[in-house]
C-alpha cells in the first residue's frame, strides 16, 4: 500500500529553511516524502538530503519515490530510524553537521486512514497504534496496565478530564474479555463519559491520542529529537518543526525559548557573571499556522503550528 500523506504547511516550511542548493538537510519524519521532495527540488547535485522515518510503509514509499530518478538517487539517502536518533544516523553516514532539519511531528494521514494500523476510532481494526510496527502496542497497554497508570496516561497525554472513569471502565471490561479492537475500546470510552460530552464530538479522540503518544513515546522522542537536531546544525542552520497539538507545541516552544535565552543573572546583578549567551534566534516570534486556503483543502492542517529557530 502506498504511503499517502498530504504535507501540511509545505510552502511555509520549505521557505523557512532558506535552502542552500549545495547544503545538507535532514527530513526527520519523511513519511510519504512530500516535504522531502520539495527540499530535493531546491538542491543541486552537490546537495544532500537524509530522509528518515521509523515506519516501514513510509520507507518503502520513500525508496520507490527517490530511486526512480537519477538526480534523486544521487542526492537522497533514505534511512529507517526514529528522528530522535538522527545524530547517530548522520554519524553513520559520515556527516557531522547540516544546514537544516525539518520535523513534522505526530501521526500521518496514511497511518490514520489505514484501518489495520489501529490509529483511528472510526473503523474496526486491531488495537495497534505502533508507528514503527514494532514493540508494545495499544492493546498491550489497555490489557495490562493498572487503572491508575491508564488514567495517568489518558489525563496527561490526552488532557481528558474523565480519564479516571475511562480507565476504570477499561479495567472492568477486560475482566470479562480482552480488549482487542479499536471499536471495542471506543465503545467503552463512549459509555464512560456524560451524554453532553458525546454530543461535542467523538469522546474517544483524546484517549486514542493519549494511547498513541504512550505507545510511541512521542513526547520523549520529541525532546530527544530537538536536542539531536540542534546539535547537528551549522552556524546559521535552521530547525523547522511542525506540531499538531498543544503538548508537542509546548515542548518545541520551551526548547526554542531556552536556546534563545541569554544572560540568566538576577536583574539586580550589576554585571553578567553567568556568561550565558543565546545559542539561537527565532525566525518568527509567533508560530506560522495554515492559511484559509490550506484549511479548506486539508482540514487536518487546522491545528498545525510551525516554529523555526536559527543557530547562532
Amino acid at each position: 500500500m502506498q504511503f499517502i500523506h498530504k504535507s501540511v504547511l509545505l510552502k511555509e516550511a520549505i521557505q523557512s529553511l532558506d535552502i542552500n542548493p549545495n547544503g545538507i538537510y535532514i527530513d526527520g519524519t519523511a513519511g510519504g516524502g512530500g516535504h522531502s521532495l520539495a527540499i530535493v527540488e531546491k538542491l543541486s547535485e552537490n546537495g544532500r538530503l537524509i530522509a528518515i522515518d521509523q515506519d516501514p510503509d513510509a520507507i518503502k514509499t520513500l525508496k520507490e519515490k527517490f530511486t526512480s530518478n537519477e538526480k534523486y538517487k544521487k542526492v537522497v539517502t533514505v534511512y529507517r530510524s526514529n528522528f530522535a536518533q538522527m545524530d547517530k544516523v548522520a554519524e553513520s553516514l559520515g556527516i557531522n553537521c547540516v544546514d537544516g532539519v525539518l520535523l513534522d511531528i505526530g501521526v500521518s494521514s496514511h497511518q490514520l486512514d489505514t484501518a489495520e494500523r489501529g490509529f483511528s476510532f472510526h473503523n474496526d481494526a486491531p488495537l495497534d497504534m505502533r508507528m514503527s510496527q514494532e514493540g508494545e502496542s495499544a492493546e498491550d497497554l489497555v490489557n495490562n496496565l493498572s487503572w491508575q497508570s491508564l488514567a495517568e496516561i489518558i489525563s496527561t497525554y490526552g488532557e481528558e478530564k474523565f480519564a479516571k472513569n475511562i480507565a476504570k471502565a477499561i479495567v472492568r471490561e477486560r475482566e470479562f474479555q480482552p480488549i482487542k479492537t479499536t471499536l471495542q475500546l471506543a465503545e467503552i470510552i463512549k459509555s464512560s463519559v456524560p451524554a453532553s460530552v458525546r454530543r461535542e464530538g467523538h469522546p474517544a479522540r483524546k484517549t486514542f491520542q493519549a494511547l498513541r503518544i504512550a505507545v510511541n513515546g512521542e513526547l520523549d522522542r520529541l525532546k530527544e529529537g530537538l536536542s539531536s537536531a540542534f546539535s547537528l546544525l551549522k552556524p546559521n542552520g535552521r530547525l523547522a518543526v511542525i506540531t499538531f497539538h498543544s503538548l508537542e507545541d509546548r515542548i518545541v516552544k520551551r526548547k526554542m525559548a531556552e536556546l534563545c535565552k541569554g544572560c540568566i543573572c538576577p536583574p539586580d546583578c550589576p554585571i553578567c557573571v553567568c556568561g550565558r549567551t543565546p545559542e539561537a534566534k527565532l525566525l518568527f516570534k509567533k508560530p506560522i499556522e495554515a492559511s484559509e486556503e490550506e484549511l479548506c483543502d486539508n482540514p487536518r492542517s487546522r491545528s498545525a503550528k510551525l516554529r523555526v529557530c536559527i543557530k547562532l
